[in-house]
């Protein structure tokens, strides 16, 4: 009794995630969109301080650009708990 129920449990488990691509020597330069970013494949030195050993990697870093559809996303120009930046100067008199 036990067996069917285990098979129907994994015959519905949820589909496997996309496999993300292995960046490689040569994919060197290639860019994919992971989750709205766009990663850009290149070599990382490594070192004592990241305890990682040479390699290429996924550089997905907050500087790099989103790469989600401009209507996908929208974002405020400012946050709304701040004020907008004063870019005109008054003179003061």
């Amino acid at each position: 009794m036990r067996r069917p129920f285990l098979f129907l449990l994994l015959l519905c488990a949820a589909p496997a995630a996309a496999q993300v691509p292995q960046c490689t020597p040569q994919r060197e330069g290639m860019t994919a969109c992971f989750d709205g970013r766009l990663c850009l494949c290149r070599f990382q030195p490594g070192g004592q301080m990241t305890a990682r050993p040479d390699g290429h990697r996924w550089d997905c870093g907050p500087l790099r650009p989103d790469c989600r559809p401009p209507d996908a996303a929208p974002r405020p120009p400012w946050p709304e708990f701040l004020p907008p930046p004063q870019t005109l100067l008054s003179p003061q008199r």
